[in-house]
């Protein structure tokens, strides 16, 4: 599996991967604020992986998806300015049946980009001349 990363001009690094570009860029103080950063992929990522779980689930057991909404929250250690907790609350609408709730979060927690920083792989970073 290879993911090839693209400097693009600029402070817009691009990513092509299974047919698509992702572009992103850096907020105006050095690029251009035309993409989002590579860590706002990251952090939407954690949230739209979940998002398909949960959507997944209720599709599986036949219950209505409408309505139901994610809502991602993010604490920042002020020392380390890196993200400190990361909580994602499901919320559903007052139709949805209570006995699915804890079933809902538990296929939440399945998210393979949650599950990837919980077993984080080992990374390797080189320099190679081609």
């Amino acid at each position: 599996m290879e993911m090839e990363i693209l400097l693009s001009g600029g402070k817009k690094i691009d990513a092509v991967w299974n047919g698509h570009v992702i572009h992103t860029d850096q907020p105006t103080n050095g690029g251009e604020g035309s993409a989002p950063t590579p860590f706002d992929l990251f952090l939407a990522s954690i949230g739209t992986c979940v998002g398909i779980f949960v959507k997944g689930f209720c599709d599986q057991r036949g219950l209505p998806s409408e309505g139901i909404k994610l809502v991602q929250e993010m604490e920042v250690n002020p020392s380390t300015h890196l993200i400190s907790k990361i909580r994602i609350k499901i919320l559903v609408p007052p139709s949805f049946p209570e006995k699915y709730k804890d079933a809902l979060v538990n296929v939440a927690n399945l998210c393979k980009v949650k599950q990837h920083i919980v077993h984080p792989p080992q990374f390797e970073v080189f320099a190679e001349t081609v």
